[in-house]
């Protein structure tokens, strides 16, 4: 498996506040599908690929991922770091850079899956030779779209559809030189505006699966696919 070792930021300090029915007391990264805490589903992704070293930074309730870790490791090497409360992503990840050793690390949100092939992002990465990689996806309208023809009649409702348009899904692919355009207070966006005119970001065009909890329809949502259509179930067991 090609650079194992490289290890995996996954943002988990937000407060869930769109999700509150789940994440009272408990951070959204721990928000069950099927049984399992979200932050599995992502470690799995990963793991399906040989990446298995995980730093969640925590935040909010940030104890609970440390607690679920310290008994139930799923063969998974998890170094949970914790990076503040109100602490915005960009600087939760300028937070692990003592923790970086090797030239080059991922990211990802602490609630988002999909049926992403790391190898081939990772291989893409290296491919072009620059700064940053993120993922784009296609996400869903929350709302229907109105088709009409050149005469303004209606063609169609179109419930939820994909949208054409890609929005960073996580999956973030960065050099350790990343660090050098991330000062406290940054949101994640931040370097990344940095690095655009320079040439130094690319996009990883991921035209499959992928899905972001943010609200509890989200949840049921997820919970719903995982016992009829787990699209982002790529391991066996």
């Amino acid at each position: 498996m090609d650079s194992p070792k490289i290890k995996t930021i996954i943002l988990c300090g937000g407060t869930g506040t769109r999700l509150k029915e789940e994440t009272e007391f408990k951070p959204k990264p721990m928000v069950e599908i099927g049984g399992k805490p979200m932050l599995w589903h992502i470690m799995k992704i990963y793991h399906h690929y040989g990446y298995n070293h995980f730093l969640p930074a925590l935040g909010f309730r940030g104890e609970v991922i440390q607690d679920y870790f310290s008994k139930n490791n799923h063969g998974f090497a998890v170094t949970p770091i914790d990076t503040g409360l109100e602490t915005p992503h960009g600087e939760r990840v300028l937070k692990m850079k003592p923790h970086i050793t090797e030239d080059m690390f991922m990211v990802t949100y602490g609630d988002g899956v999909a049926d992403i092939d790391i190898a081939k992002l990772v291989a893409f990465h290296k491919s072009h030779g620059k700064i940053a990689t993120i993922t784009g996806v296609h996400p869903e309208s929350r709302w229907g779209l109105v088709n009409t023809d050149k005469d303004n009649l209606i063609t169609e409702f179109a419930q939820k559809p994909m949208l054409y348009d890609y929005v960073n899904g996580g999956f973030m692919v960065l050099n350790k030189e990343f660090f050098n355009y991330l000062k406290p207070g940054d949101m994640i966006e931040d370097p990344l505006k940095l690095l655009i005119p320079m040439k130094q970001a690319a996009l990883y065009k991921h035209e499959g699966f992928w899905y972001g909890m943010d609200t509890y329809k989200d949840f049921l949502y997820l919970n719903e696919l995982w016992e009829k259509d787990p699209k982002w179930k790529l391991w066996k067991d």
